[in-house]
C-alpha cells in the first residue's frame, strides 16, 4: 500500500471523470446523489485496491453500480402528477430531436447511453467497458457505435427541420 496515493489526490483526480459518467448515465438530478455514493464506496474500499490498479475503471465501475442503485430506486418511487393523461404515447411524450445533447443522450437506450459514458467520457476502453456492462469488447463497441449513429441522425434531422 506505500505506493498509493492519498484518497483525496484519487477524487481530485478522477471526480471530474466520474461526475460526467454519472451526469451522462443518470442525467443531472441525480448525478450528484450518485457522484457522492461512488466515492463514498470508494473511500471504504480503497485500502483494500492493489497498487497497481487501475483506479478510473474501478471508480467508474462502482458509479455504474451506483446509477443502476439509483434507477431502481427512481422505479419504486410514485411520481406526483397534478392530471393522469387518459392516453399516453410510445415515446412519452418526447420530442422527435431533443433540443441539446443532454437530452438526446438520456433519451438513448441503457446499454448505448453507458457505453458512450463509459467509453468517450471516462477514457476506458471497450474491453473494459464490456467489463462493467457485462459483455464482449465488440457488444461494448456496436452498442457504443450505434448511439453516436442516433445521435448523430437527430441532430442532423433537426437541422433539416429547422432550415425549413
Amino acid at each position: 500500500m506505500a505506493g498509493k496515493e492519498p484518497f483525496e489526490t484519487v477524487v481530485a483526480a478522477h471526480g471530474g471523470t466520474v461526475l460526467r459518467v454519472c451526469r451522462a448515465v443518470l442525467g443531472l438530478a441525480d448525478a450528484d446523489d450518485a457522484w457522492s455514493e461512488t466515492f463514498v464506496a470508494a473511500m471504504k474500499a480503497y485500502p483494500d485496491l492493489p497498487g497497481d490498479a487501475n483506479v478510473e475503471a474501478w471508480l467508474v465501475t462502482i458509479a455504474h453500480r451506483k446509477a443502476i442503485d439509483v434507477t431502481r430506486a427512481a422505479g419504486r418511487r410514485a411520481i406526483p402528477v397534478a392530471d393522469v393523461p387518459d392516453t399516453g404515447t410510445a415515446d412519452g411524450g418526447r420530442e422527435d430531436v431533443p433540443g441539446d445533447l443532454a437530452d438526446a443522450v438520456s433519451q438513448l437506450p441503457d446499454r448505448q447511453r453507458q457505453a458512450i459514458a463509459y467509453h468517450y467520457l471516462a477514457g476506458l476502453p471497450y474491453a473494459e467497458v464490456a467489463g462493467i456492462l457485462g459483455g464482449s469488447a465488440e457488444a461494448a463497441r456496436r452498442a457504443a457505435a450505434d448511439g453516436i449513429a442516433k445521435l448523430r441522425r437527430s441532430f442532423a434531422g433537426a437541422g433539416e427541420r429547422s432550415s425549413r
